[in-house]
């Protein structure tokens, strides 16, 4: 599980920062996680293919967060895409692109296909064989979701030594990765686990931006190899976080510790400060393991 952050501040773009964008690398899919503007030149300058992009998941349509999508649905269509796109996002999404579309007399020559949420609880919007994607309903000023990145439990590991051993058949491996166990010629069961490994436990992601304290995620959340939150203000301006229904590093920790998760990642910054670090100090002193988002940055689960 790979994390590219290609903005993570709050607001407006600047010379040096963009608005929030990441890319999730999970099983074979590449998903992006809002989309502000800067996006598509952020994943040129990351080297990230295009074409690998199939699902663009969007919090709220605040601009910071989805600006950057009517550009990018474009620069596909200039590209000849010809692979569907999935876009998940508050209704309104569909109205917002397609109009641009319609008044540009550019459709786009590949199929397009919007998921509009409007649940006020959380709901999986995306499956398949190994991954889920469900909502994480947050609170800000519009209608707002997180998305929590779940791996599906793996095959077993095959023990080469013990097929080997037993001179168990090629035919059979598959159903060993699949937790059979194996019946010899014999008429000897010879259990699965004696045959395989368990495979490694399935990793987790969650994404909260942007949302005022909330800690009735916690249950959704718990244990999360990885926790992406808010810390758009310093205690200093809790007064403010609360009128914008925005999130301190401090409460951002506090969710962090109450879900038990693997680790924090500290983001969408308000620029009035001098430096992030300050973030990374607040949230310290709740929750041992943090680490500051920053554009550019990646990660690895």
């Amino acid at each position: 599980m790979k994390l590219h952050i290609l903005g993570c501040y709050a607001a407006t773009p600047r010379t040096l920062t963009n608005p929030t964008s990441q890319v999730l690398e999970v099983k074979n899919h590449m998903f992006l996680i809002d989309c502000g503007e800067g996006t598509q030149v952020q994943l040129r300058k990351h080297k990230i293919k295009f074409s690998r992009i199939n699902h663009i998941f969007i919090s709220h349509l605040h601009g910071d967060h989805f600006f950057g999508l009517p550009g990018l649905v474009s620069t596909f269509r200039l590209l000849g895409r010809d692979k569907e796109l999935h876009i998940y996002g508050p209704k309104g999404i569909k109205e917002a692109i397609t109009l641009l579309l319609k008044l540009g007399d550019s459709w786009t020559n590949y199929q397009l296909y919007f998921h509009e949420l409007t649940n006020k609880e959380p709901e999986i919007i995306f499956e398949d064989n190994k991954v889920t994607v469900e909502t994480i309903r947050l609170s800000h000023r519009v209608y707002t979701n997180g998305f929590l990145f779940k791996e599906k439990v793996g095959e077993r590991k095959l023990s080469i030594e013990a097929v080997a051993k037993y001179k168990i058949d090629k035919a059979y491996f598959q159903n060993i990765k699949n937790g059979r166990d194996v019946t010899l010629d014999n008429g000897t069961v010879v259990p699965n686990a004696e045959l395989s490994f368990d495979p490694p436990p399935p990793k987790s992601y969650a994404y909260c931006s942007d949302t005022g304290y909330k800690p009735d995620i916690v249950g959704q959340i718990s244990n999360a190899t990885a926790l992406y939150h808010e810390s758009t203000f310093l205690e200093t301006e809790a007064h403010l976080a609360v009128k914008t229904k925005h999130s301190t590093a401090k409460e951002a920790a506090a969710i962090a510790k109450a879900a038990n998760v693997g680790s924090l990642i500290l983001g969408h910054y308000s620029t009035r400060y001098k430096s992030i670090d300050l973030f990374k100090e607040e949230a310290l002193e709740v929750f041992p393991n943090v680490e500051l988002a920053d554009d550019g940055k990646f990660f690895e689960f």
